[in-house]
């Protein structure tokens, strides 16, 4: 089953593990192109459940359920990178898994992702494992502060993190400190954040999307604008370190680059998602193929173009209540492209949608989704 020498085309089956809008998004540019559908995810009518073909409700670990996904699909993908990969394997046999394990394995493990790129001479912060107050103040010690601690698997948005300066509650680590592992890593003083999106066709092309500059509020990313007002030679840079990564991963699928600029225009890589991106939702509008467009056309073995992106495009998160605002302040802006992604709960900080808008003046793109800032 796992012979990847030939594209596998439509209408084959596509199985997509977590059933979130990154997976809904998967599943509608693959319907678009003619593929049918499965979902593995715990939520009935989950979003990516409400376009795919069919979704098996169970948990992502949950052995039978995750091998009726793999029978039923002729390339199995997924959405996050905490799939449970001793599950995952035992069904390798059954299905082609484009990505692999040990994409999951790297980028699911903090202290294994910042290894891996480190032996790649990619650039990443100075950091170290920590598993016991004695290891954090050797870390201290040896890489300086102020830094961040991070437990090394799970967390997301600011979850499982610790701020470690002058003014940290070092009582309130000190009880969590043993419950789990964590790296520890020097902050940097950036100038801002980016990413990029990069994947690998069919024919073994490596395509990078454009530069992203991302603003976040409260750990969560708040907005995009693409592409990002940086210098051309950050931006080729920004594209080299895609690249490197993408042959030293062999990369299939799409990968998010996260990327601190600093001041020097050095940039340090922040984190790698082993899937589509949110900073690069933009680009179902922008560009002539999208993020999840390339993501299908990678698993699948099929070419892909050239990234040309049409005109500047500003992304805004809609977080909790700000989709009920866009949902009644749409009538009056034409010209944003809304994402309601079809969760049934709002929660505040849970990312309920988004909206795109385009133009030429990046002024008047970002006044238009102001109310959201």
């Amino acid at each position: 089953m796992n012979n990847y020498n030939e594209p596998i085309l439509p209408p084959a089956n596509i199985g997509i593990i977590g059933g979130g809008q990154l997976g809904q998004m998967m599943a509608l540019a693959a319907k678009a192109m003619g593929y049918h559908v499965g979902v593995l995810d715990p939520t009935p009518q989950s979003p990516a459940g409400q376009v795919a073909d069919f979704q098996i409700v169970a948990e992502y670990d949950d052995q039978a359920a995750l091998s009726k996904l793999a029978t039923h699909s002729d390339v199995l993908t997924y959405e996050f990178e905490n799939v449970d990969q001793e599950s995952l394997s035992q069904v390798e046999a059954m299905t082609r898994i484009p990505q692999g394990i040990n994409l999951l394995t790297i980028t699911s493990h903090r202290l294994r992702e910042k290894d891996f790129c480190k032996q790649h001479h990619l650039p990443v912060t100075p950091y170290a494992s920590v598993k016991s107050m004695a290891d954090l103040e050797h870390a201290i010690q040896h890489i300086g502060q102020p830094g961040l601690l991070k437990t090394v698997e799970g967390g997301y948005d600011g979850h499982g993190q610790f701020d470690i300066n002058d003014q940290t509650d070092w009582q309130l680590i000190e009880a969590e400190i043993t419950k789990t592992e964590w790296i520890y890593e020097l902050k940097q003083a950036f100038v801002r954040e980016l990413s990029v999106m990069v994947t690998r066709d069919g024919r073994d092309e490596i395509i990078t999307f454009p530069v992203s500059e991302n603003r976040h509020q409260h750990h969560i990313l708040h907005t995009s604008i693409v592409p990002a007002q940086i210098s051309t030679t950050v931006a080729a840079s920004a594209t080299e370190i895609a690249r490197q990564t993408a042959t030293a991963l062999d990369l299939r699928g799409v990968l998010g680059i996260e990327l601190f600029e600093l001041d020097s225009g050095e940039l340090m890589i922040n984190e790698l998602a082993p899937r589509p991106h949110n900073s690069g939702h933009y680009s179902i509008e922008a560009c002539n193929v999208s993020q999840f467009d390339a993501h299908i056309r990678s698993i699948c073995g099929l070419p892909i173009p050239p990234i040309r992106q049409f005109e500047p495009a500003v992304m805004v998160n809609l977080l909790g209540d700000h989709l009920t605002a866009a949902r009644q302040d749409w009538v009056h802006h034409p010209e944003w492209h809304l994402h309601d992604y079809g969760k049934k709960e709002i929660r505040d900080g849970r990312k309920m949608g988004h909206i795109t808008v385009t133009g030429p003046s990046l002024e008047r793109l970002l006044a238009s989704v102001s109310q959201f800032s």
